[in-house]
């Protein structure tokens, strides 16, 4: 598995699919198909990922293990976020019904929000639940027709740190569930630390909790 040299100075990281120098500080770039492991980096990870203007990120991880976290204070430019249309919901509907009832509206109206946005061809960063193959295989198939990348952005955290994440914002999911989303992540990240790619993604970079924490933004050239 590639791992990165990025050190504690290094303010930028480019992904596959952009020039080099255009953002601050980076590495050189990457060549197409990789993985960056910045796991264990002792907070000497970048603080930075740029994108392509075109390109699609999906960033994954078990429930709790703070997908949304780092897309509300990272991403800079157009996130699609499960969480924030399940929100708006909740905000109406929570008091009265039970989520479950309204969970295929949240659906539903998470995807028509996604298609919506993939339709302007600029970069997203894209919640991913993980165990919905079909979407990545969506967005690989749309980062391709506007001439941009697909990259993973895959959070490892422990079942331990994903449960107390999941009681720290007061919302957890079934153990049938968790479970179904710990086998479904744990997969994709063994295949992913074998140096293989889910098909039509260019990159993937795996971050721990910590790596995570430092990252502070992550955009898109033009």
């Amino acid at each position: 598995m590639n791992r990165t040299t990025a050190c504690a100075t290094t303010t930028g990281l480019p992904l596959p699919g952009q020039p080099a120098g255009q953002a601050l500080g980076a590495s050189a770039p990457f060549p197409p198909a990789v993985v960056r492991d910045l796991r264990e980096r002792s907070g000497r990870s970048p603080h930075q990922l740029s994108f392509g203007s075109h390109d699609l990120v999906v960033v994954t991880g078990l429930p709790g293990s703070g997908k949304s976290t780092l897309m509300r204070r990272a991403v800079r430019g157009a996130r699609i976020d499960s969480q924030d249309t399940r929100d708006r919901f909740d905000a109406r509907l929570a008091r009265h019904l039970p989520y479950a009832v309204y969970r295929p509206l949240v659906r539903l109206a998470h995807y028509a929000g996604l298609h919506r946005a993939l339709r302007s061809g600029a970069g997203i960063v894209v919640h991913d639940c993980g165990t919905q193959g079909w979407v990545r295989g969506w967005l690989a198939r749309e980062a391709r027709r506007r001439g941009g990348t697909l990259h993973l952005l895959l959070l490892d955290v422990t079942p331990g740190e994903a449960r107390e994440g999941q009681r720290a914002r007061g919302r957890g999911v079934s153990r049938y569930a968790f479970a179904r989303h710990r086998a479904v992540t744990s997969r994709l990240l063994r295949t992913v630390e074998k140096g293989r790619l889910p098909e039509g993604c260019g990159s993937a970079v795996v971050l721990d909790r910590q790596a995570a924490e430092v990252l502070k933004r992550i955009d898109f050239t033009r």
